[in-house]
């Protein structure tokens, strides 16, 4: 039936449980183990029934225990002192001591959001990050904002067939099961935006979700007013066809930022996580040139200093690329209101000397509208700059404006009850507000061991239990046997050391690292002396058959009869799962192909739990990796020849398992708990909270970026735009006259060779056209040969005018230290005067 009007019935909450209806409209309540609890406590069972979801959780409970709860003093006292710290925390701060200004904000947008797994609108580890990453600035009381898109099916559930081969499912999501609510303008108005597109308009409702204090706004395309095709953009998360991709991120972007502008939120700072938002900028350059009354030209020195464009991905095939041809209708509306034509807008997307007929990549065209731009850890951020170099052609790999900050875990969300409870006695019930204080991290020693070896065994026993009833579950699913179902009320031992593998099925994560050699993995895990079992967890792409064919081979390797009690794969990993796993798990597995692996928070997850990593030397296990808090597979080694890669990394990883985990484990005297794997522990714990929380890195993506953009939105807007439009021109004129610069080879004054401590000159004859000296800046680029062509370890010093020829010729000099011996290289090179704006512009570089 087509004309159905629906309505919702909700229980009838007594006015003394009243609270209970507001936190559950409030995700606040998802990371604070007291609100968490004042549910559950009203029924485990029908809390574990809801899937830990508080709205359909209260119109579970029978009016009648409503009534009695009502009258629960020891309730009412519980619910009384998670109120107060819930207003405690969201009374508003004050506006006017905001160093972001009254009306400063911070636009965060992403294509999912990971923030619990009740609110279906994230696919991994992208999505959780975003979640964090509002978890922590809701801590830190940012004024910051989120922006996505509100998924009908979200991401797929997984299943397997009775062979192990995924299946796929979409359920469609209830929206009366979400906290979400209809934005409204300061009217009091709904709100529906609507963005230009091939086929016409297309039509947005706009929804609102508070993560504690920061709103989440979310765009719906699902109207009746839209066409079939057009409803659907909002139906999947990462839809199939790159046209459905294309008008997601369409409708993120541009639709995103309309929908801010319809709420009369005006952000002064925005960060695209990720290139899936790039045509944020656009909208933006719109708004501006709008609101100031100024050129494009202008616009985009406004735009480019006050974005921020982090990148997660360090394969170039997971970076979207789109034909011009579905671009261009898109664009067309930009073209008038910006001023300029369809092919210049398209230029942004595409790196120089491509061809205006090249594929328009979402990552170049967030980066060359963001003076910030990072990677996720200190390796990724070398891959990326290495990856996108020749967006900078001229410019040196380890020059390239990618910085990175790496990723953080908002621990509060992934801490068990356990380790919870030990923290707030011997670090301070205010734990989790001074993560970073070394003080306050070193007091984890002051943990007894007893009850920290206690507080791991209960999370261990809580995950085998919940790994039974998965089991059972999936059998169930299957119509398996009644002996299979018996089967798996047994799977897994509550006291074996259990190690944990929990990832995305691709490739280059190597699953199967594992299964190399099954007959010794066999042995490991079926020892009769020091036995280990085996979680497994993890999505395939729908499209990759590949990644399908590794679960495939791991469930039947998993029905081997030695190993069957030992092994489990579970289904449909989500955040549920992963909390049960990097919490209760011993060992957190983790074998990517280096260096593919951007971060892999997951592994900060388990560690900040006492778990244990076990890694290759990629993302962040480079930075936190030492060799008292846990173990590395190999060394830094990249490979051209993949199947050796595999084969030297399969044994190093038996190797480890052999010779020092599993020893390690259970290396127990009289009996006691493990004092090495304890000490272990408590550097893993205190590695997470100093180096690795979520608190840290949004904290520094404060000072780094957007305070620094704030700063600049501020003084770039003000008396009519007047700094930006002179960037603009200076701009102009560097790209119109930069091609004239010409640089003689230098010359050093003495022939060497050379002591150290003994210095020289370098002059150099550059004619800088009709350029001044105060507009460019010329450089003596030096270092250590890597090649005799290449520098490694790069130094740069300044140059100044020592001599005016005339005619714009000049003679450039500095002084060498030679403060280390070996073997040097040098250049000298021209690059404009200003900000990292202008310095690092592509094409505006010459060497001699």
């Amino acid at each position: 039936m087509s004309f159905l009007q629906t309505f919702q019935v909700f229980p009838s909450i007594p006015e003394p449980l009243s609270f209970l209806q507001v936190l559950a409209r409030n995700l606040w309540w998802c990371w604070h183990l007291d609100a968490i609890e004042l549910f559950r406590r009203i029924s485990p069972r029908l809390w574990e029934n809801s899937g830990r979801n508080p709205i359909v959780f209260l119109t579970l409970i029978p009016q009648k225990q409503l009534e009695e709860l009502s009258k629960d003093e020891s309730f009412l006292a519980h619910q009384q002192r998670v109120e107060e710290h819930f207003v405690d925390d969201l009374t508003p701060e004050d506006p006017s001591e905001s160093p972001y200004g009254k009306e400063g904000i911070i636009g965060y947008f992403s294509m999912e959001f990971g923030i619990h797994e009740s609110v279906p609108l994230f696919a991994g580890g992208l999505g959780v990050l975003a979640g964090d990453h509002l978890k922590a600035a809701s801590d830190l009381t940012l004024p910051l904002i989120g922006v996505g898109l509100l998924y009908r099916y979200g991401y797929f559930h997984q299943f397997l067939d009775h062979e192990g081969w995924q299946q796929e499912e979409y359920p469609e999501t209830n929206l009366f099961h979400l906290p979400v609510k209809r934005a409204k303008d300061r009217s009091g108005n709904e709100v529906i935006i609507s963005v230009t597109g091939p086929e016409g308009e297309i039509l947005a409702s706009v929804w609102k979700i508070m993560v504690g204090r920061i709103p989440l706004i979310l765009l719906d395309t699902n109207l009746p007013e839209n066409s079939p095709e057009i409803r659907e953009i909002t139906s999947r998360l990462y839809a199939g066809s790159p046209k459905a991709r294309l008008a997601q991120e369409v409708l993120l972007g541009i639709g995103g930022m309309r929908a801010l502008e319809a709420l009369g939120i005006y952000p002064t700072v925005c960060h695209m996580n990720e290139g899936h938002c790039a045509f944020v900028t656009l909208e933006r350059l719109a708004r501006t040139i709008s609101t100031y009354n100024v050129n494009i030209e202008t616009a985009k020195e406004i735009v480019s200093r006050t974005t921020v464009f982090t990148t997660h991905t360090p394969v170039a095939a997971g970076h979207d690329e789109f034909s011009v041809d579905l671009v261009k209708p898109y664009l067309i509306s930009f073209a008038d209101r910006l001023g300029i034509s369809v092919d210049e807008i398209l230029s942004w997307g595409q790196p120089m000397e491509s061809g205006a007929d090249s594929s328009l990549s979402m990552f170049v065209l967030g980066v060359q509208m963001s003076q910030y731009c990072n990677g996720v850890s200190e390796l990724h951020g070398k891959v990326a700059r290495r990856m996108w170099s020749h967006v900078w052609p001229g410019r040196p790999e380890d020059e390239v404006p990618i910085t990175h900050i790496t990723n953080g875990i908002h621990i509060p969300s992934w801490i068990s009850v356990e380790n919870s409870l030990l923290f707030e006695r011997y670090l301070g019930p205010d734990w989790y507000l001074d993560m970073g204080n070394p003080e306050i991290a070193k007091r984890i020693d002051d943990i007894y061991d007893e009850e920290l070896w206690r507080s791991r065994e209960m999370s261990r026993s809580r995950l085998i239990r919940h790994c039974r009833v998965l089991m059972i579950k999936q059998y169930r699913r299957r119509n398996a046997p009644k002996a299979m179902m018996k089967d798996a009320e047994s799977v897994l031992e509550q006291d074996i050391l259990t190690i944990a593998f929990a990832r995305r099925f691709a490739t280059y994560k190597r699953a199967n690292l594992l299964l190399k050699d099954p007959e010794r993995f066999e042995a490991i895990i079926a020892s009769k002396t020091r036995p280990v079992q085996f979680i497994f967890a993890g999505k395939a792409h729908p499209k990759d058959n590949e990644g399908k064919e590794l679960i495939k081979r791991l469930v039947q390797f998993a029905r081997r009869a030695k190993v069957r009690h030992r092994i489990a794969f579970l289904e449909d990993y989500d955040i549920s799962i992963a909390r049960h796993l990097v919490q209760g798990a011993d060992v957190w597995l983790n074998t990517p192909r280096r260096p593919f692996e951007a971060c892999g928070t997951s592994g900060i997850k388990a560690a900040a739990n006492g778990v244990l990593n076990v890694s290759i030397l990629d993302g962040w296990w480079c930075e936190g990796y030492a060799e008292e808090r846990g173990w590395r597979i190999g060394d830094e080694e990249e490979y051209t020849d993949t199947a050796y890669q595999d084969t030297v990394e399969s044994q190093a990883l038996y190797n480890v398992l052999e010779n020092d985990v599993i020893p390690c484990f259970y290396e127990r005297k009289n009996g006691e708990a493990p004092d090495r794997w304890l000490k272990m522990m408590k550097e893993s714990m205190k590695m997470a909270m100093l180096q690795f929380c979520a608190r840290i890195m949004v904290k520094k993506y404060e000072t780094k970026f957007y305070l620094p953009a704030a700063k600049c939105f501020a003084r770039l807007t003000a008396d009519n735009a007047k700094e930006a439009v002179i960037l603009s021109a200076q701009y102009k004129r560097l790209s119109i006259l930069w091609g004239k610069i010409r640089i003689e080879h230098p010359v050093r004054k003495a022939e060497g060779p050379f002591w150290v401590g003994e210095r020289f000159e370098v002059t150099a004859i550059v004619n800088l056209g009709e350029l001044r000296p105060d507009e460019v800046k010329m450089e003596l680029y030096y270092g250590a040969l890597k090649t005799v062509d290449s520098i490694s370890e790069s130094h740069s010093q300044e140059m100044t005018v020592k001599e005016i020829h005339g005619e714009g010729e000049y003679l450039y000099s500095c002084t060498i230290t030679c403060s280390n011996s070996g073997r040097y290289g040098f250049t000298v090179r021209a690059m404009p005067s200003g900000d990292d704006q202008i310095r690092f512009a592509p094409g505006l570089i010459t060497w001699a």
